[in-house]
């Protein structure tokens, strides 16, 4: 993909001056170069200045809040649930140093031979297979539902709900609930064979079979965004697996989690059909119109590795990756998860919410992993909020 900065190009938005951004910080020059060779801030050249560079915004304000947390304790856990400190332990899955870890593997090493069902039992921590001995089972017939994939998932879980007490616990149930997700998908019953061929025959396009497994193996977990928090914070209460999964699906329906991988394929849909020179499409819209969800990662400065590696696997094609590089001059970032998998269902030529779905599917996984963490740690979540008096009504 295109870098961030082009010679001749205007200071791209996300980026400021040295003296702007030690003005920011508070602090003189020299203590801004400290932190630029300690690592702790990003800096480019200047696209008109040879002499000059640039810092990164998101660098900076993160040094500042970091510096607000360590002078005020309480500010520290009130700003802990916004990609704050964290808040519980797991040993399912790290983001460190811009990699992503499932357990102690590198996930995306993992996507060059894994299958969803690989994670499922790295993740779950079975010896073998789980989905080897448990039986199959279906119940709502998913055709006759309606709606996007997770709201069908939704109703179709909801009618597993009185089941659960008479279901075999565990590792079973939670393969029943990812076999009824992949059928809501499908709008098929499930199947046997590998989850991601059953995905691609229901799509009709098992030449993707590849770009559809390592995409579903990109996506398996991610350490506690808000889907799997949900999950957790239903299963700390008791709820069964079900329900957990239920929780997670609700969160991730909105746009600024799973919504947005939706909005990513929207907008390189448009892009595509009104414009054949990309550089215009992306310059009439400002820079506030553009998806910024499909468009960077707080947790990965320098560009989401998954990607990246989305991107090696299924190379958008030419026109797509000129609208890319485009948007991502124009966002001043680069292109996330949610724009990798819009740009895979299209440039595979996958039917509408094919990327949504994947993710969906593949995230049920994760969710059940943490749900089971969860309720083998025993222990209930429950946060304590800082009251506001005064505040006016909405």
């Amino acid at each position: 993909m295109a870098k961030l900065v082009h010679p001749g190009a205007a200071i791209p938005p996300g980026f400021l001056p040295a003296r702007e951004a030690a003005a920011r910080l508070g602090v003189r020059l020299a203590s801004l170069y400290a932190y630029v060779s300690r690592g702790a801030v990003r800096v480019v050249a200047h696209p008109s200045d040879p002499r000059a560079r640039l810092y990164a915004a998101t660098d900076i304000d993160a040094l500042i809040a970091r510096k607000a947390r360590g002078r005020r304790p309480a500010l520290a856990a009130a700003t802990a649930l916004d990609w704050g400190l964290p808040v519980l332990s797991t040993a399912i899955s790290r983001i460190a140093d811009g990699r992503l870890f499932y357990r102690d593997l590198d996930a995306i090493d993992f996507s060059q031979r894994a299958t969803l069902e690989d994670v499922a039992r790295l993740l779950w921590q079975r010896a073998d297979d789980p989905f080897a001995r448990a039986p199959h089972l279906r119940t709502a017939q998913p055709a006759s539902l309606p709606g996007s994939p997770p709201q069908r998932a939704i109703a179709s879980l909801a009618a597993m709900l009185p089941r659960d007490a008479r279901r075999e616990p565990g590792v079973a149930q939670a393969v029943a609930i990812v076999r009824e997700v992949v059928a809501t998908v499908t709008e098929t019953h499930a199947g046997g064979g590998p989850i991601h061929e059953q995905l691609a025959t229901a799509w009709h396009r098992r030449d993707a079979a590849d770009i559809v497994r390592r995409a579903l193996v990109l996506v398996a977990d991610h350490e506690l965004n808000a889907s799997t928090f949900a999950a957790r914070v239903a299963a700390s209460t008791g709820a069964s697996l079900t329900a957990a999964v239920i929780a997670a699906l609700a969160a991730f329906t909105g746009p600024r989690h799973g919504g947005a991988t939706q909005a990513s394929v929207a907008f390189l849909k448009g892009a595509i059909r009104r414009e054949p020179d990309a550089d215009h499409v992306v310059r009439r819209r400002p820079a506030e119109a553009l998806p910024t969800a499909g468009f960077g990662h707080p947790l990965y400065p320098d560009g989401d590795p998954r990607a990246r590696a989305l991107f090696v696997a299924c190379p958008p094609e030419a026109k797509l990756r000129a609208i890319l590089g485009a948007a991502e001059r124009r966002a001043g970032l680069f292109p996330n998860l949610d724009m990798a998998l819009a740009s895979a269902q299209l440039t595979c030529r996958l039917p509408e919410y094919a990327a949504f779905s994947i993710f969906m599917v593949a995230r049920t996984v994760g969710w059940l992993a943490h749900a089971l963490e969860q309720q083998a740690g025993g222990k209930l979540i429950r946060p304590r909020a800082t009251y506001l008096s005064g505040m006016p009504a909405d």
